[in-house]
């Protein structure tokens, strides 16, 4: 079982950057996509980016490209999200996931494993 928790979460100010971190113990997530999902208070859970097993291809909800970037360190059993430009909206509670399919995809049910804590992004105007 992979245990992943998040961090890097925090206040920031409108166009601030935050850098998000998913640390994962136990077995490690490499051969894994990895991908990153947020929730915001009273809206569904939404997909943010995905990393493919291998590194080489990733894949971007629109809200997100050329303002976030995903990368992993299979070295170090980690993936990170490095957000720019940061909006109000995208005050949530962001999630990492392991992806159960060979494709990254945008869809939640592709991934498994329990929901952990997150991390809380708050972004004020």
């Amino acid at each position: 079982q992979v245990q992943l928790v998040e961090s890097g979460g925090g206040l920031v100010q409108a166009g601030g950057s935050l850098r998000l971190s998913c640390a994962g113990s136990g077995r490690t997530f490499r051969g894994y996509g990895m991908g990153w999902f947020r929730q915001a208070p009273g809206k569904e859970r939404e997909f943010v980016a995905a990393i493919s097993w291998s590194g080489g291809s990733t894949l971007y909800s629109d809200f997100a490209k050329g303002r976030f970037t995903i990368s992993r360190d299979d070295g170090k059993n980690l993936v990170a999200l490095q957000m720019n430009s940061l909006k109000p909206e995208d005050t949530a509670v962001y999630y990492c996931r392991p992806y159960k399919t060979v494709a990254v995809t945008t869809s939640p049910s592709d991934t498994f494993g329990s929901w952990g804590q997150g991390t809380q992004v708050t972004v004020s105007s």
